[in-house]
């Protein structure tokens, strides 16, 4: 991967060379007191990162603070004001921390930071909808608002195909509530693998991947990530046993399977 050009670096006001940082997709890096994340979405991070931003602030200069409450990794503006510059978007650099692989921790990280969201954010961002990004398109397509792309591979599109047949069986039976139904906020869609850990184990949020739905969907994803990528075993799927949960499960192995890369290590999970 190339790293941030000198005039990303620049403008974020940060010495060169960036590291590569490990974790996540592996293609972050950190440059002075900054993480730097490349192919981030202009549109988005404008109205995403300054409401992170305040929401950060927010819960780190309330009165009686513990330090372990969560901590959401600050988004910080270049300095022309800018939240991103050549795909790159910056956060504060948090030293000294690891990335949880425990599914429960990272569970109750973003049961806390949804409740935070829920007051925070209670409508939805008009900036959402302008979203064309793969994983935009895979949620419309989970929540039955669009068709699965052309680029879908043939397996994967014909199994997409069958799991939203059975949603649809769902709701004609009378067996799941439509998911116009379920009440929806911001949420993080991508929860797995973006919960750090402090030397002190307090909990921090990064890379915020935005989405407008149930926050028990968000939940759904990240079981399905951490099954997937071996940090959880199996079994724990079988605990999302009510018709509500299985339909959001299956709303979140339908977001996976058209929005990843690797979508054959989410098929192993369907047993067809």
């Amino acid at each position: 991967m190339t790293g941030p050009s000198a005039e990303v670096l620049d403008l974020f006001a940060v010495p060169g060379p960036a590291t590569p940082l490990p974790g996540g997709q592996g293609r972050s890096v950190v440059a002075g007191d900054l993480v730097l994340s490349p192919d981030r979405d202009p549109a988005v991070q404008q109205w995403l990162c300054p409401l992170l931003a305040r929401l950060a602030v927010t819960m780190d200069s309330r009165p009686h603070r513990r330090p372990l409450d969560l901590r959401i990794a600050v988004p910080v503006p270049a300095r022309d004001g800018s939240w991103v510059v050549d795909g790159w978007a910056a956060s504060r650099y948090e030293p000294d921390t690891v990335t949880t692989r425990d599914l429960d921790v990272t569970l109750a990280a973003g049961r806390v930071l949804h409740a935070e969201l829920a007051s925070w954010v209670p409508v939805r961002p008009a900036g959402l909808d302008a979203r064309a990004d793969r994983w935009a398109i895979a949620e419309r397509v989970a929540f039955g608002e669009a068709e699965p792309p052309p680029e879908v591979a043939t397996l994967v599109a014909d199994l997409v195909a069958d799991l939203v047949a059975d949603l649809a069986a769902d709701l004609a039976a009378g067996r799941a509530a439509p998911p116009s139904d379920l009440p929806s906020q911001l949420v993080h869609a991508d929860l797995a693998g973006n919960v750090l850990l402090d030397g002190t184990g307090a909990a921090v949020i990064v890379d915020v991947s935005p989405a407008w739905r149930p926050v028990r969907w968000a939940e759904a994803v990240c079981v399905l990530d951490a099954v997937a990528h071996g940090d959880a075993p199996r079994s724990v799927l079988t605990g999302w046993s009510s018709d509500i949960e299985r339909q959001l499960l299956l709303r979140a192995l339908v977001f996976r399977l058209v929005s990843d890369p690797e979508p054959d290590r989410y098929r192993a999970l369907v047993g067809r």
